[in-house]
């Protein structure tokens, strides 16, 4: 298990998204990992944020190609959580399922075939900087290499049972302006257009459009106006989300979230919508379906799937028409908390299937 030191190599780097220098130290470690493998480094730089990585080996013209998706950056900030450590059975730190841990069993399968001789082709990866603060640099990296790809494997958590991932809800955040008018409370209260109470309808018609039975909500997580109780509010804003699993659902959020923007509630208000989906739907389709019925066929082993709410960059690359399956790596639990951990047992599991999938690609072509 000498890639557990590796791994507690790049866990002891603080990679909070916004620590550049610690998230571009730990990416130049995974150069030189990736490059002792034969892979060409692509390095995406970026001046705010770190640098997104694209590890590419030799492709065939006529061959498939698999592309292995993670992300290099962490959640907590520097001096809040930083330590590696473990017992018999559980790795504790930041990253360590989340998805540090991840990258690592992509990388040990890939040095394994290494190792009995069999030269990697078809098969890249790539690592982003800025995935837990929602890809808003990366996607469009992610989107623009997509297309040449026919499969692509993200080595987010395995599930408790070791699933892996076939369909996760889409994501958007959305802003709303309420422009009124100011007036004194007391003096001139018909004079002033209040944007807070405009708000308040807003908000009901917003929590409306939730279906939970379709699994689509929309929250309304934050309001901001006024300036005093003794003055009619001039402005609010709405601070929303919107989750939804198909695409039909989106579209009806979306149409519906117009008609609001659009209506005053309240006489002399006004309103702008800002924002917009973050990450699309990640439906599971009968492609990623006869994927996993093939991996079972390759691997003799039965293999569970899932879906969740929560995203990843798993979406972006399957509603971009890339055959995908997410949770590749390693079980854990307690990410973004303190007490994050990954199972040491599921490291070995997980490293041994990457194993033989990369395997057969590489001689197939194709799964």
């Amino acid at each position: 298990m000498n890639y557990l030191n590796d791994l507690k190599s790049i866990i002891n780097i603080n990679s909070y998204t916004k620590n550049k220098d610690g998230v571009d130290r730990v990416g130049t470690i995974f150069d030189t990992w990736f490059e002792e493998l034969g892979f060409i480094s692509d390095i995406h730089e970026r001046g705010d944020i770190g640098n997104h990585r694209h590890y590419k080996s030799p492709h065939a013209k006529t061959a498939k190609r698999l592309l292995l998706l993670g992300h290099l950056d962490t959640v907590f900030p520097p001096n809040k959580f930083e330590d590696y450590t473990e017992d018999a059975d559980w790795i504790y730190g930041p990253g360590v399922c989340d998805m540090k841990g991840g990258n690592i069993v992509a990388l040990q399968a890939l040095r394994e075939l290494k190792k009995d001789g069999i030269d990697i082709q078809n098969i890249d990866i790539l690592l982003v900087s800025d995935e837990e603060t929602g890809s808003d640099d990366s996607k469009y990296l992610t989107i623009k290499l997509a297309k040449d790809y026919d499969y692509c494997f993200v080595y987010e958590a395995a599930g408790e049972d070791m699933e892996v991932v076939t369909g996760r809800k889409g994501v958007g955040t959305f802003f709303i302006d309420i422009q009124g008018k100011a007036a004194h409370a007391g003096n001139s209260y018909t004079d002033g257009y209040d944007a807070n109470l405009e708000s308040s309808y807003k908000l009901q018609e917003l929590v409306k459009l939730t279906d939970l039975s379709k699994g689509t909500t929309v929250n309304v997580g934050k309001i901001e106006g006024g300036i005093g109780a003794n003055t009619i509010s001039p402005h609010a804003k709405i601070t929303f989300e919107l989750r939804y699993k198909t695409q039909d659902e989106r579209d009806r959020v979306l149409k519906n979230v117009d008609e609001i923007v659009d209506t005053s509630y309240v006489n002399g208000t006004s309103s702008i919508l800002s924002g917009g989906i973050q990450r699309d739907v990640m439906q599971t389709s009968s492609a990623s379906l006869n994927l996993i019925k093939s991996i079972e066929s390759i691997t003799n082993q039965d293999l569970k799937s899932e879906e969740r709410g929560g995203v990843s960059d798993a979406n972006i690359v399957s509603s971009n028409g890339v055959v995908t399956l997410d949770g590749f790596g390693p079980f854990g639990d307690g990410d973004h908390t303190v007490k994050e951990r990954a199972s040491k047992s599921s490291f070995v599991s997980r490293i041994e299937l990457s194993k033989k999938l990369f395997k057969y690609f590489i001689e197939k072509s194709d799964f």
